[in-house]
């Protein structure tokens, strides 16, 4: 069984496919029952369903920094 992976708002990952832009870079911009991501090239925004976007996902380029308090 596949292990669950937690996507962050900030994240980076790539696509198996890439954008007519020719990045496969895509921001996390907001996660839920669908995800908003921004192609990183172009900036681009889609909004692709929780589904879909999990099995697209080839790897995560670069994580979210979590945000400290002072």
């Amino acid at each position: 069984m596949a292990d669950f992976v937690r996507y962050q708002i900030g994240d980076v990952v790539q696509l198996k496919k890439s954008h007519p832009c020719g990045s496969n870079e895509w921001e996390v911009l907001r996660i839920g029952v669908d995800f908003v991501i921004r192609c990183c090239g172009c900036g681009h925004r889609v909004m692709v369903p929780r589904p879909k976007f999990e099995k697209s996902v080839r790897k995560i380029i670069r994580r979210a920094t979590p945000e400290q308090d002072g």
